[in-house]
């Protein structure tokens, strides 16, 4: 079932947004032991940010998503050993039939568990994986307009007053979400554990401005007309503000198959 992340959306998630660190997937390596022999799944894959790199560690990953626009991209940019799929976290009953029980080395889900029914999805997942493998649930950083320092601040009463409502939406990131997805992990038979990088990075306007239109649905992102005053709108708002230091906490939580 498509969310609506198409068209103008597309670009601006493949431009802006940040890849993951080469130590979480060290993480998700050695956690899971994944070798050259193993086949994993990125459940919710987008344009491959998080696929491509997983795909230097084993044998073969299929990237899934609902969203044929970010497939595409997702193909544009490469991967000889990626197979991408057409699908959502309710196909992955059928994956049984065509890789049999026990054949996955690790499903990752980047910045993605919250648009997903997890309890049901982490209950068809875990017989799918082998032994010593598992779920990787990696949160990228809070969003952009959620930080408690100022440009953020500015940042997100310039977007509340664009779009007329207030923006909470924490895209799985915050404390109650990691918890519930933890339980739910340890509910499903898995063995969990969390493992954290945390860094720094200066941004530009123009990559605060993008890296927001990279998180909205093409019925709230504005129009190419409307983008020059918002982002005017932004600028002006976070003058006063820089410089722009982003402290991004990527966190990969584990469930691991005994």
């Amino acid at each position: 079932m498509s969310l609506g992340f198409n068209g103008d959306v597309v670009d601006f998630y493949q431009k802006y947004r940040r890849g993951y660190p080469a130590e979480a997937i060290t993480t998700i390596t050695g956690k899971f032991s994944l070798t050259h022999n193993d086949i994993a799944l990125d459940l919710g894959c987008g344009t491959g940010l998080l696929t491509r790199p997983l795909a230097e560690t084993v044998r073969a990953v299929i990237g899934m998503d609902p969203e044929p626009d970010m497939l595409a991209r997702a193909r544009q940019e490469g991967g000889t050993n990626i197979t991408w799929m057409l699908g959502a976290d309710t196909d992955i009953p059928k994956l049984t039939a065509v890789l049999g029980e026990r054949s996955i080395g690790a499903v990752t889900i980047g910045q993605a568990l919250h648009w997903m029914d997890h309890d049901t999805l982490l209950h068809a997942l875990f017989p799918l994986i082998r032994p010593g493998g598992g779920v990787a649930v990696v949160t990228n950083g809070t969003p952009l307009w959620l930080h408690d320092n100022p440009w953020s601040k500015s940042l997100r009463a310039s977007v509340e007053h664009w779009l007329g409502h207030k923006t909470t939406l924490t895209c799985g990131s915050d404390a109650e979400a990691q918890q519930r997805y933890a339980e739910s992990l340890r509910a499903n038979g898995f063995t969990v554990d969390t493992d954290t990088v945390e860094y720094e990075d200066e941004l530009t306007i123009d990559e605060i401005v993008g890296g927001m239109y990279s998180a909205l649905p093409p019925s709230k992102l504005p129009t190419p007309e409307q983008r020059p005053v918002l982002a005017g709108q932004i600028q002006r708002a976070l003058e006063h503000d820089g410089p722009f230091i982003e402290h991004v906490r990527v966190t990969v939580l584990t469930g691991q198959v005994p």
